[in-house]
């Protein structure tokens, strides 16, 4: 016994690695599916957007690596000079020949031959920050005051990004930031005390912006506005009915026709849905939860708080996007721009991902859980 759990310790979750890179594969199947046509009229090129995210994943790949046999205890000494580099570059996002505005939103940050943006950065900044707080002040996280220079940060990453202005992005950090206070051991009075004024700013946050009042009339009637508002939920739904149980076969599907608009990003899940149908779906998704129920067996095996609170921290965003990007494509929420981890087209998300699936693997291999 005592052999397989050094050996445990020393292999780590190999599965879940392997899983990261099925997943990332699979995406880029879809991203061609769902982007040749707009890419070929747009760009000239069918494989744009593939070779694009090709690229994205090899330096995924390269992070992934790198950080699975890196030790995730020496990350705590990059806490605030990483937490500074976000900061600076969720700033730069407003400066103008800095910042690229795309749809009326400053959320990237121009580099030449590339962009980054840079809110991907900041939700594993916030994972480290409230990892490294939590296991220097052992004994905080059941009080509401041990809880304030979380709430500080998460609050400042959060007003930044609002800003920008991206409610989707903001919405998922600040889940993620309830989550990781809920699982440093906060008491359930106060986090009642935490949830119920993050409800209310985001009624708020709909209330005072015209735009997203639209998108919530759109959600509750999108045939009110069928060729507006309503427009993409509408193909959105168009395509997941076509796709019945079993899709209309890989590649075939009608509604990348330049019907639905930003398929190979944060809609590609309606084009898989299309093309591979419930039952698709029904194991697309198993892979996901697969790595969410992995993430949290390794949270829970966890040597340390450090470790613990990075795997919850890293599992629970992967999830967060996941559920809500779901919800998003079939109606169940309002309409909001947010890619589908791993699968998306986008370099940042990919890289900063596949990166922190590495930190996962890195403390399941240091960790007591055998695989």
């Amino acid at each position: 016994m005592r052999n397989n759990l050094i050996k445990g310790k020393r292999k780590g979750d190999v599965l879940l690695v392997l899983t990261v890179v099925a997943l990332a594969v699979i995406g880029t199947v879809f991203i061609y599916s769902a982007s040749n046509y707009s890419a070929a009229a747009t760009y000239g090129d069918p494989f744009y957007f593939v070779k694009k995210q090709v690229i994205g994943i090899l330096l995924g790949v390269a992070a992934m690596i790198f950080t699975c046999f890196f030790d995730y205890n020496k990350l705590k000494k990059f806490t605030l000079p990483l937490a500074v580099i976000c900061f600076i570059l969720l700033g730069l996002v407003f400066i103008p020949g800095i910042g690229v505005e795309n749809y009326g939103a400053r959320r990237w940050i121009n580099l030449g031959a590339f962009t980054i943006q840079p809110s991907e950065l900041a939700k594993f900044s916030l994972i480290l920050f409230c990892a490294t707080y939590y296991s220097k002040n052992k004994g905080v996280g059941t009080e509401i005051k041990g809880a304030i220079p979380v709430l500080l940060f998460g609050g400042a990453v959060c007003a930044l990004v609002i800003l920008e202005p991206n409610m989707s992005i903001t919405v998922c950090i600040a889940m993620l930031m309830l989550t990781m206070i809920f699982s440093a051991g906060l008491k359930i009075k106060y986090m009642l005390m935490l949830i119920i004024p993050a409800l209310i700013g985001g009624v708020v946050l709909i209330l005072i912006e015209p735009y997203r009042l639209n998108r919530l009339a759109a959600f509750l009637n999108p045939w009110s506005n069928p060729k507006g508002e309503g427009y993409q939920l509408l193909q959105s739904l168009y395509a997941l009915g076509s796709g019945g149980w079993f899709g209309v076969g890989l590649f075939n599907s009608r509604q990348k026709y330049a019907f639905l608009p930003f398929a190979e990003s944060d809609f590609i899940l309606s084009v898989i849905g299309e093309e591979i149908g419930f039952i698709g779906l029904v194991l697309f998704f198993s892979l996901i939860f697969f790595i969410v129920i992995r993430g949290l067996k390794i949270a829970a095996k966890s040597k340390d708080l450090f470790g613990f609170i990075l795997a919850v921290g890293i599992t629970m965003i992967f999830g967060i996007q996941a559920i809500i990007n779901a919800l998003v494509v079939t109606g169940s929420i309002p309409p909001t721009g947010l890619p589908l981890p791993l699968i998306s087209s986008g370099n940042t998300s990919i890289i900063i991902f596949m990166a922190e699936m590495g930190v996962l693997f890195n403390v399941s291999k240091n960790g007591s859980l055998t695989f």
